[in-house]
């Protein structure tokens, strides 16, 4: 990110000038007496200063090809919406991203009026016009001087074949209108947003990559941004050795990471090496670093003090511009700065568990979590994620809580010995509007849409972790076209005539796989004194725990017809939707290029092959698919669904349940393959019509 600093040198020079010839001077004099002014033509451009060149139309390119090639060429500019239907855009359908330049701001590009009429409108900048101007020239094929190297050439050419399959979709929230206490809340936190960017990028080792990035290589400086670092990450393109945001160099590392020492990563089997040598070492807060021949686990708020203090200190002073308000909120900011300075992670678990829907009508997070992108899946990753709670969460909790205990028998009864049922007290999902995601929480392309914390210690072991729902993503007309147009090549015409894109079955899904997370065999329960990382390794035990999640979530919306919670058809519409989730996620392929398992794409290929043996789904190649177009569709038999379910729910609970390593291999070997294995028929077809339209790639936007 450009980073524009302003400073106060050049004033007070001016000003300390200005009084030094003022206290040498002799008092003025008075001025002369001048005769009035004749009369003259008006003035003539001086030949040093060119007239202004004519403004580009606003209207000559489409929406959607206007907001890929602001993405192109790394203009923190969106097009929400045509909504006057013009075919132009209009200062009122303009946003202006978060990843926008310090100092660059809606202000930049538009000036406000007073009314929408003749007198005084809203108005573009020339600011914009320049942006416009080069949309305009990029859209008419003017890509720039072309590189002479033909290697350079053909990177520059697959860094924009990488772009071009994601769909940039914007996430607009307003703080207009809010107390000042609460938008310097907002200042101090998008502060501490910024480390944890850092930060994230600093543990992948791809933060000191970005001064790689050519100059002037706009499209590559957008890849970097979104994804992070310099890795091409779309299906079509994450293998293509010709991507990159940098340079290709010959013999550079394939693998790089900044949570180990870079010759441990070309070992084989380093991660399950790691755990044998010292458990210090697989701990989720430390970095792995080298002492002499020895490695040692360095704890996160030692080895990144630097970034943690200015971290700590954003949020102390986001807390204190609340004032008396936001209790629990501040109360969190306080306990995260001291886990930033200390590694008091667990302690600012337990503040964070107690706020909810009750009493902050703000969710944020921003710690080290996740462990899914890192080569070894243990160490915890840092992510932002800050929204707006939304209390229609409310009707869901009140239909669910008194129900935990006895989902939580019934998974166990599924699971079988040595698992038995405990006591759960764990709060199901708040709705959040989402304002920002950050780090690890910021992907390339797609959104998480839900999600239970923490994942390691007394809150997360006790079940008294918080479960999200995150609600304002895939809604907007642009994600719900797409949606449609791509079930409508994938399902058959009786299927899609119960298709629905009402994010209700959905968000039921969403409520369900996350509660799950706090049911059964989690990820801290043991079989012989293992928990699942130790049991299964750290790419599996993510894997086996997301299928265990989503497997529930497939469970339970049945179970819920049993109990007299929703009807049949509801039921039926949400398994329609999840089979449809499962596509999205195979078509991303199974494996990254350096071979690391991607876990819900695994999964999903998990539920799709068991759901077809049972044969509860099925492809008919001879069958036209509802769009009337594409050859072979999929059924989905609604009235085998309920048993398949329980089947494969009662497999996997018993695998987490007797840490079976064996038989949680095999599923993954039988329908994710191996790495680097030929891609199955059936998936590259998903793949294909699943590809067509480009992925949602979320952007943010807030205005103030």
């Amino acid at each position: 990110m450009t980073l524009l600093r302003r400073t106060g040198l050049g004033l007070s020079f001016v000003l300390a000038l200005s009084a030094a010839t003022t206290a040498c001077e002799d008092p003025p004099k008075a001025p002369p007496t001048l005769p009035p002014p004749t009369p003259s033509a008006a003035p003539t451009p001086s030949a040093s200063t060119p007239p202004p060149p004519p403004r580009p139309s606003t209207s000559a390119v489409p929406r959607k090809d206007w907001n890929r090639l602001a993405v192109e060429l790394d203009l923190p500019l969106y097009w929400i919406a045509d909504t006057d239907g013009n075919g132009a855009i209009d200062p009122a359908e303009l946003a202006v991203t978060w990843n926008a330049p310090k100092g660059v701001s809606r202000d930049t590009y538009v000036v406000e009026g007073q009314s929408n009429g003749p007198t005084n409108p809203t108005s573009f900048t020339q600011a914009f016009y320049d942006a416009q101007t080069k949309i305009v020239a990029r859209h008419g094929g003017d890509l720039g001087p072309a590189p002479k190297d033909p290697t350079e050439a053909a990177r520059r050419a697959s860094v924009v074949k990488e772009l071009a399959q994601g769909r940039a979709t914007l996430v607009l929230s307003d703080f207009r209108g809010k107390p000042a206490g609460e938008l310097e809340f907002l200042d101090h936190l998008l502060a501490a947003v910024e480390v944890m960017e850092r930060l994230y990028q600093t543990q992948m080792g791809t933060y000191g990559l970005r001064a790689k990035v050519p100059q002037g290589d706009t499209a590559s400086a957008a890849l970097f941004f979104r994804n992070q670092g310099p890795k091409c990450e779309a299906p079509a393109t994450q293998n293509d050795p010709a991507c990159s945001a940098i340079p290709i160099v010959a013999g550079a590392p394939t693998k790089v990471s900044g949570l180990y020492p870079e010759s441990e990563l070309s070992k084989p089997k380093f991660c399950e090496e790691l755990a044998k040598k010292d458990k210090a070492l697989v701990d989720p807060y430390t970095v792995v670093v080298k002492d002499g021949d020895k490695l040692r686990a360095e704890p996160y708020h030692v080895h990144y003090k630097a970034d943690l203090a200015i971290a700590a200190r954003e949020l102390r002073a986001a807390a204190k511009a609340l004032g008396d308000g936001e209790e629990s909120l501040r109360t969190y900011l306080e306990a995260q700065a001291k886990a930033f300075d200390d590694g008091s992670w667990f302690s600012a678990d337990e503040a964070w568990a107690k706020m909810g829907v009750k009493n902050s009508k703000y969710y944020l997070r921003i710690s080290a979590d996740e462990v899914y992108a890192e080569p070894c899946s243990t160490k915890a990753l840092f992510h932002t994620s800050f929204g707006f709670i939304n209390t229609k969460s409310i009707a869901w909790q009140d239909k669910l809580d008194p129900m935990k205990g006895d989902m939580e028998r019934a998974l166990a009864a599924l699971a079988g010995k040595p698992y038995k049922a405990r006591e759960v007290s764990f709060k199901l999902p708040d709705f959040v509007d989402i304002v920002l995601n950050a780090g690890d929480a910021r992907n390339p392309f797609g959104a998480t849409i839900g999600q239970s914390l923490p994942n390691f210690g007394p809150v997360a072991n006790e079940g008294r972790g918080r479960t999200v729902a995150m609600t304002n993503f895939y809604t907007d007309p642009d994600s719900l076209a797409a949606q449609r147009s791509t079930a409508e090549s994938l399902f058959c015409p009786d299927v899609m005539n119960l298709y629905t894109t009402d994010p209700e079955p959905q968000l039921m899904s969403t409520v369900l796989h996350e509660a799950a997370h706090n049911l059964g065999p989690a990820h801290q329960y043991k079989v012989g004194g293992k928990i699942d990382r130790d049991q299964f390794g750290g790419p599996l035990a993510s894997t086996l725990e997301e299928l265990k999640a989503q497997t529930a979530a497939l469970y339970f919306t049945d179970w819920l017809v049993t109990k007299g919670k929703i009807t049949r058809a509801e039921a039926d519409r949400a398994h329609i939707r999840d089979v449809f989730w499962a596509f999205g996620h195979i078509s991303r392929g199974m494996y990254s290029d350096d071979g690391h398992p991607k876990n819900y794409s695994q999964l999903a290929a998990i539920q799709l092959g068991e759901l077809m043996a049972k044969k509860a789904i099925s492809f008919d190649p001879q069958k036209k698919a509802a769009n009337g177009k594409d050859m072979g569709c999929f059924s989905i038999d609604l009235g085998k669904m309920p048993k398949a379910i329980e089947e494969l729910m009662k497999d996997v609970a018993g695998i987490k349940g007797r840490g079976d390593k064996a038989r949680g291999e095999k599923l993954v070997l039988t329908h994710a393959g191996a790495p680097k294995a030929p891609k199955s028929p059936l998936h590259t077809t998903i793949a294909e019509r699943v590809l067509r339209e480009p992925k949602p790639s979320f952007v943010y936007g807030i205005r103030r």
